[in-house]
């Protein structure tokens, strides 16, 4: 689950980045750069500033959904156990037998 919401996270956030550096300033539109109207742009005579946005609201949307979804589940762990105890699960337990018939006395 973590795993695909990262994959998605990541995803959206190289979206956002290309979706930002794609838009442009204020008086930078198409027409201004070809000595044309905005009505011959690439995006219809609205330009490209209603389709860039709301792309890019949409993308940042989803990047903050992913953001908060990531937090809720590293905060919430399905088990609460550390890499060691996930290293020793497997391996049994062995104890050698105590021989106490052999003990000597310490003398004084």
């Amino acid at each position: 689950m973590e795993t695909i919401v990262w994959v998605f996270h990541l995803v959206t956030a190289v979206a956002l980045c290309g979706l930002v550096l794609v838009q442009h300033g204020k008086g930078a539109d198409m027409g201004a750069a070809f000595g044309t109207g905005s009505a011959g742009s690439l995006f219809g005579s609205g330009g490209s500033a209603n389709f860039l946005s709301r792309s890019t609201a949409v993308a940042a949307a989803v990047f903050f959904v992913t953001s908060l979804t990531l937090t809720y589940l590293y905060s919430h762990p399905a088990q609460q156990e550390g890499v060691m105890d996930r290293v020793n699960a497997n391996k049994p337990v062995v104890t050698a037998p105590v021989d106490n018939s052999k003990s000597k006395e310490i003398p004084k």
